[in-house]
């Protein structure tokens, strides 16, 4: 019988994949990643919020190390690059992903997190990067989606030290978005899901879709790339009955 090493479910608009390997604390095989990516294909069409999350009392380990194998470069380079291009469609997939995250968030398991656009942590979470330790490099994104959140330098010193990083330090350095109680992380995933789920779906594309390609631009290039995504959004039917309604709410009419 095959492992179920992801497990989805549908509630209304919100769309849960889970990670389903607790007793390996979810590391990270290429048949957990095959199945990950199985799950982001089959996202159902009424879909407006995906929440990634984890059985057990870790997210995810990391890399799994029992599957380490000798490889040639360009052997590394593609099992590099297919980690590359399933966190690229959390990222760029047009939808937000909130990731719920307890335990271990190490190595590859960060990487993973951080292609995300909103994450909690519950108090037990600690993250690490211990590829210096293990006399390997990132290959899973973190040298762009980790620094870019934390920088370049606090990344180097992770990785050169392998120490491991609390919850609220990493909430500090924005590794996190929220710190709540253990046990407590999906829920709060939840409730974030569906405030997110009640924006205008073009709106939620633009912010997940065009702020962090904003970012890798140059500042001209990215103002003219921030006002067209404005025009696209701001002149959607959607949007003239949404501040419509939120004038009539306030009792008061549309400024002329």
């Amino acid at each position: 019988m095959t492992e179920t090493l992801v497990k989805t479910t549908l509630d209304d608009t919100i769309y849960t994949i889970t990670l389903a390997r607790p007793e390996k604390r979810n590391a990270i095989s290429d048949r957990l990643l095959a199945s990950l990516e199985e799950a982001l294909s089959a996202i159902p069409k009424e879909t407006r919020v995906i929440i990634l999350a984890a059985e057990g009392k870790h997210f995810c380990s990391g890399l799994d190390l029992a599957e380490h194998q000798h490889r040639e470069p360009f052997g590394v380079v593609q099992h590099s690059r297919s980690w590359h291009r399933i966190f690229d469609r959390l990222q760029h997939g047009g939808l937000p992903v909130i990731t719920a995250m307890q335990g271990a968030v190490i190595g590859g398991g960060l990487e993973l997190a951080s292609a995300t656009h909103v994450r909690v942590a519950e108090s037990s979470t600690v993250y690490q990067l211990p590829e210096g330790r293990h006399g390997i490099f990132v290959g899973g994104g973190a040298s762009v989606r980790v620094a870019g959140i934390i920088g370049a330098g606090r990344l180097c010193e992770m990785m050169l030290t392998g120490r491991v990083m609390a919850a609220e330090e990493g909430q500090r350095l924005g590794l996190s978005h929220y710190v709540v109680g253990d046990g407590e992380s999906l829920d709060k995933a939840r409730q974030l899901a569906s405030r997110i789920a009640e924006n205008a779906p073009m709106a939620n594309w633009a912010m997940v879709s065009a702020i962090s390609r904003i970012d890798n631009m140059a500042s001209d290039d990215g103002l003219f790339v921030e006002s067209l995504t404005a025009a696209l959004t701001q002149t959607s039917p959607e949007v003239a009955e949404r501040i419509g309604s939120f004038f009539k709410q306030k009792g008061q009419g549309p400024r002329t």
